[in-house]
């Protein structure tokens, strides 16, 4: 068996044109658009270039794209100050602080000074208890993008055994809820399980998001199987340059799986087409506006 590739730029792609379509029905119906502010602290070079491309990409879906980058020194009171003011400005949908935060800041403390009804983050305590309890609310961005390839690549998830490898706030916890509220039969494992290769071998789907390079391995993978690789570790090759693997040994289980991403291509190109998706829902619920009817 040799997997079918879950082309994420071609999904992506795709669903930045939806939320475009959308924006433009948005604006006839309220006459304005919404607005995405992203907050920037220090010169991190990785995040500077994240921060880049969601701007790129906010005003190519029609959207308002505004940028803060702070010098790494800010206090953490001076960006408290800044969240304030964000969550009082109307024409702000959708605030994002790009992580990681400089020392001197306490990153949970940003995380629940923003507004819940702008955390196209999905990371305030009230989105992520909405999450947990089936109600809807903002959701992070990478799990929701996890989400979707899988839909968009006919997996069924109801009924599904799912096994998601990793416990972090930013997806594991995430993408385990929804893939409850989806009807699947969910196990979190993690660094402490116990025999994680059996543990994966059962599952109809496996997430992988812990962090490891290629620790995920096409002996681990039941036969069928969608994997959705989280995972961008960059190592070393024989020439002294870097090459980006996932957490799944890709070559092994694209053998074994049914549909499977690669990295670089797959999930990461839905994490910033999601917080897009993430800035029209909280704009549209300021607007008392039902996103699935525009």
């Amino acid at each position: 068996m040799t997997a079918t590739r879950i082309d994420g730029k071609a999904v992506a792609a795709d669903l930045r044109a939806e939320v475009a379509a959308k924006v433009a029905r948005f604006q006839r119906r309220t006459g304005r658009l919404p607005g995405l502010t992203v907050v920037l602290v220090g010169d991190d070079p990785a995040s500077e270039v994240y921060v880049r491309n969601k701007g790129i990409q906010t005003r190519e879906a029609g959207m308002i794209s505004n940028e803060i980058k702070l010098e790494g020194n800010t206090s953490q009171a001076e960006l408290l100050q800044i969240v304030a003011a964000l969550n009082a400005d109307p024409t702000v949908d959708g605030i994002l602080v790009q992580m990681p935060l400089p020392r001197q800041i306490d990153t949970q403390a940003i995380i629940e000074a923003i507004d819940p009804a702008k955390d196209v983050d999905g990371l305030h305590p009230v989105n992520a208890g909405k999450l947990n309890q089936g109600i809807a609310a903002l959701t992070p961005c990478t799990p929701l993008g996890c989400m979707i390839l899988l839909e968009r690549a006919g997996v069924a998830v109801a009924g599904a055994s799912a096994v998601v490898i990793g416990r972090s706030i930013l997806v594991g916890r995430p993408v385990a809820a929804l893939l409850l509220a989806a009807h699947a039969t969910v196990t979190i494992a993690h660094s402490r399980s116990k025999d994680l290769p059996a543990i994966c071998r059962q599952a109809d789907i496996v997430i992988a998001a812990v962090g490891k390079p290629e620790l995920v391995r096409g002996d681990w993978i039941k036969p069928g199987a969608a994997v959705i690789d989280v995972g961008i570790n960059r190592v070393p090759k024989d020439d002294g340059k870097t090459r980006l693997v996932g957490d799944v040994h890709f070559a092994s289980a694209a053998e074994v799986a049914g549909v499977i991403t690669p990295v670089p291509g797959g999930v990461g190109p839905m994490t910033i087409a999601c917080l897009l998706q993430n800035t029209l829902t909280a704009a549209c619920s300021r607007e008392k506006i039902d996103p699935k009817g525009l």
